[in-house]
């Protein structure tokens, strides 16, 4: 004959507590808010920085200085070389 006493409990009851989800809200409220910091962070570096910086300004502002040939500079050209059907 088996003595042993089977308890059936539920998942609250077993655990003492109640599981209200609050962890999902949490995280991504945290995950929103570091999106936003970080966008808005890049937002006003980009307004900020000078308008003679990046990309082609870069390269043009190299060669004048000497820094770099045309030729070294990918998508540059000098005056000279022609186009690419030459």
């Amino acid at each position: 004959m088996d003595t042993r006493d089977e308890v059936h409990l539920a998942k609250d009851e077993a655990r003492a507590g109640a599981t209200p989800g609050i962890v999902r809200y949490v995280l991504l409220i945290s995950l929103v808010l570091a999106i936003a910091a970080l966008s808005l962070l890049w937002i006003v570096r980009a307004v900020q920085a000078p308008k003679e910086t990046g990309g082609i300004n870069d390269t043009r502002q190299a060669v004048e200085q000497n820094e770099a040939s045309p030729q070294q500079q990918p998508g540059m050209q000098s005056p000279s070389t022609g186009g690419a059907g030459q």
